[in-house]
């Protein structure tokens, strides 16, 4: 497990503060009509600032999140809390966050029932239940114009320094299908607040919470083909190589030159491993 405090952002590799801006760039935005309902407000209302308590914010390069229209966005994932990171950058760029969630979350007493009124999508990851067309929610919101957050990994990370693990197909599949922007994004900092697997928050002293969002992904070697597991798979890999490189520049060191596979370690797809 990485050190607390390790990788504080480009002032590793020699940059500086100028370079990293304390708030995203959104001058201009509003929100669509009907995209922001009263779930959002509530669970925005709450979230956010409480979530400034404990995470010094600190955004590097432009907003890359289309103010409109359709996209995938691919984040890294290592703990519980990261949807709060990622959430956060949607929701001030004047986009609603709406994740590809798994479906045991939605059973969650009082969790569950605003996750439902925020449209988020269930999906159901193993099992007797899975459901026949797990992305099918997220490809109606595709279809709607709305913005999904897919993490690619599928789950926290099994790689032991928390780098970006090998990924599944379905934000590639998705973006592929609509034709839309898939944007790869990368943040560092949130194990220092709650660590993978942990059930602790640790809000004070505030830690730094570095963010990145990504050109969207070159994907056009893939657009218009027909799509079969081969090219998902090789598209999906060329995804994580971006997500990483993004966070390469937040750690200020360079990634693994393997990139980790859980069933080459022995370990299960999906759930705790530690």
């Amino acid at each position: 497990m990485p050190a607390e405090g390790k990788g504080d952002g480009l002032e590793a590799r020699g940059g500086s503060d100028a370079q990293v801006a304390t708030g995203l760039p959104v001058r201009g935005r509003r929100w669509r009509r009907g995209e922001l309902n009263t779930a959002f407000r509530i669970v925005a209302s709450i979230v956010i600032p409480t979530f400034r308590f404990s995470a010094r914010y600190h955004w590097h390069g432009p907003n890359r999140l289309p103010a409109e229209g359709a996209f995938v966005l691919a984040p890294n994932h290592f703990t519980n809390i990261d949807p709060l990171v990622v959430g956060t950058a949607v929701y001030i760029s004047k986009r609603a966050p709406r994740f590809l969630a798994k479906a045991s979350l939605f059973k969650v007493p009082v969790v569950g029932k605003l996750m439902s009124g925020m449209g988020q999508i269930p999906v159901e990851r193993s099992g007797r239940t899975r459901l026949s067309d797990p992305l099918g929610g997220g490809r109606s919101l595709v279809e709607q114009g709305g913005a999904i957050i897919v993490y690619p990994e599928g789950t926290l990370t099994r790689d032991p320094d928390l780098w970006p693990m090998r990924g599944k197909t379905g934000a590639v599949r998705i973006a592929l299908e609509n034709d839309v922007p898939l944007i790869p994004m990368a943040h560092w900092g949130t194990q220092n607040i709650m660590a993978r697997y942990g059930k602790k928050l640790r809000l004070f002293p505030p830690s730094r919470v570095d963010v990145i969002i990504g050109d969207p992904v070159d994907l056009s070697a893939y657009r218009g083909r027909q799509i079969d597991q081969q090219m998902l798979g090789e598209a999906t890999e060329l995804v994580m190589r971006e997500i990483t490189a993004l966070l390469e520049v937040l750690r200020g060191e360079r990634a693994p030159a393997t990139r980790w596979d859980p069933a080459a370690n022995n370990q299960k797809e999906t759930g705790r491993f530690e």
